[in-house]
């Protein structure tokens, strides 16, 4: 198993996922001789797990889930949360912003909790590389921990310093740069630096617009150029069947024909598709910037 690379079968070692219910996911250890406890009952690695499918349904013995292959989108569901994370909407966006693809060298900071990085590390997988710096040492430990657990460890570094202070430890070799830090116009410069001297592309993510402010400051003092901000918001339609009455307009008042003796009321109707707003929808996540690199 591993998040780059996908497995027909369950093996001793790996991580699957646990599927109870669209907002019930879980991440669980596969290992020979261990046990899960779920609202439907235990999960018994050895028999129910190990050799198994990965979409296969398991039965429990008060009920049923699917145990399915990691993907980066099912982990950012389903991780234990050490910080704040990015979702798949904001996610998608940046990783096509940036133009990753097979190959890219990434700079990343801070890491948090890894739900960004394991979506570029399948982007840039099998030839990339992730420079990820994460301040906070435990976090940084637990992350490259679970980048191990995973098996995605040979495509990212991960290194424990101030980003700000001490830049990302590589020079003239990203393709592209994302921060996610308090103070990101800090950090451009450093950013610059470790960029490839023919350009490329650095993403800087903020709650605040005063951040933003200060990082557009920074990026056009450091000579970037296309300098751009981008909200994401997500609106998802409900999508269902209405039946509608058709109106009966009586006779036709125009008609020659004799009169006939009033038919009773006509309830016909038809069906068909409609949308509808949600009534609630997720809000402002954070501010997204984008800019260029010129070559040097």
């Amino acid at each position: 198993m591993s998040f780059v690379e996908y497995s027909d079968l369950i093996q001793d070692g790996d991580v699957a996922i646990i599927y109870l219910s669209h907002n019930n996911v879980m991440p669980v250890k596969v290992q020979q001789g261990a046990q899960t406890q779920t609202r439907y009952g235990v999960i018994r690695h050895s028999t129910d797990l190990i050799g198994q499918r990965y979409g296969s349904k398991v039965t429990c013995s008060k009920g049923w889930f699917h145990v399915l292959h990691p993907t980066p989108e099912l982990w950012t569901v389903a991780l234990p949360h050490r910080t704040q994370i990015l979702y798949t909407t904001d996610i998608a966006f940046i990783t096509m912003m940036l133009e990753l693809r097979p190959g890219s060298i990434v700079c990343e900071s801070g890491t948090g909790s890894g739900s960004l990085s394991h979506a570029i590390l399948r982007t840039i997988a099998p030839t990339g590389h992730l420079h990820t710096v994460e301040f906070h040492q435990q976090r940084a430990e637990k992350v490259a921990e679970e980048f191990k657990e995973h098996r995605v460890d040979h495509l990212v570094t991960v290194r424990n310093q101030d980003v700000c202070k001490d830049g990302f430890g590589v020079t003239g070799v990203a393709d592209a740069v994302f921060l996610d830090i308090p103070s990101p116009w800090d950090a451009v410069g450093h950013a610059k630096v470790a960029m490839k001297k023919h350009g490329g592309r650095l993403c800087s993510f903020s709650p605040c617009i005063e951040q933003v402010q200060k990082t557009c400051e920074a990026l056009q003092d450091q000579g970037f150029e296309d300098i751009s901000t981008t909200e994401v918001l997500l609106r998802e339609y409900d999508v269902r069947t209405v039946s509608l009455p058709l109106p009966d307009f009586g006779p036709d008042p125009e008609s020659t024909e004799e009169a006939t003796p009033a038919a009773p009321p006509n309830h016909a109707s038809i069906s068909l598709k409609t949308t509808t707003l949600p009534r609630e929808m997720p809000g402002h996540t954070g501010y997204l910037t984008f800019a260029t690199k010129p070559r040097t």
